[in-house]
């Protein structure tokens, strides 16, 4: 998977790099995180919680800064394992640009995923790397920024969903359920067939005898059952 983005933050070159090395910002902007540990100048250990489509694991991992230029560039690079459910490991070049007051981060990263994760499909794990990518530098710049990085208000908009993350979803669900609501959902669409077949020969005898308006009618109304069966089978 790869990813790339850029984001601009109301604050010096300096400050953001300050803020980009500082733990507590970090684990405070990061989404599930539930704690980041300094070990060293270049190095850190954490631990994230979460969650990809119907997959939520902890992951536990590390995380190394290589190619330290500051206050201007580095990459970090970092693996964590979440146990049954697999493992992330990647790696982000990021890079300041001041101009004027404010700081331009661009970032291009790789990230590759294993175990159950894999599985998900690429458009899910996407879109969730995407969210979460975004969900960060929305906080970062918000307690980097101060203020100034406070947006105007606006009216709420409703959370749109991608049709095809959807789809991935159903698809992920419909595999992932147990065997018993399998055969549920088989026996209700028995006993909806076995519904209409009935439904279709008891109109068909009406409509024979000329009942209630003749086969124009019943062919109408045997139209309308159907309708409302498939739409209460869905």
């Amino acid at each position: 998977m790869d990813m790339n983005g850029s984001h601009r933050i109301p604050a010096k070159r300096e400050t953001v790099w300050e803020a980009l090395n500082n733990p507590e910002i970090l684990q405070a902007c990061i989404p599930g995180c539930e704690s980041l540990d300094k070990t060293s100048d270049t190095e850190m250990t954490a631990a994230v919680t979460s969650k990809i489509g119907p997959v939520k694991a902890k992951f536990k991992g590390s995380v190394t800064l290589e190619n330290i230029n500051p206050p201007e560039s580095y990459t970090i690079s970092g693996e964590g394992k979440g146990g049954v459910a697999g493992f992330a490991k990647g790696s982000a070049d990021v890079k300041l640009t001041e101009e004027g007051n404010e700081t331009v981060l661009t970032y291009e990263a790789k990230a590759q995923v294993g175990g159950k994760l894999a599985q998900l499909g690429s458009r899910l794990i996407d879109s969730t790397a995407k969210k979460m990518a975004e969900d960060f530098f929305t906080k970062f710049t918000e307690m980097v920024g101060g203020d100034a990085a406070q947006p105007a208000a606006a009216e709420p908009v409703a959370d749109e969903l991608d049709p095809g993350v959807a789809e991935e979803a159903k698809r992920i669900a419909i595999e992932e359920a147990p065997g018993e609501v399998m055969h549920a959902i088989e026996e209700a669409e028995h006993a909806v067939e076995e519904t209409l077949h009935k439904a279709e020969e008891n109109l068909e005898a009406a409509a024979g005898r000329n009942a209630f308006g003749g086969p124009m009618v019943w062919g109408l109304i045997l139209l309308a059952a159907l309708i409302v069966v498939l739409a209460i089978a869905s």
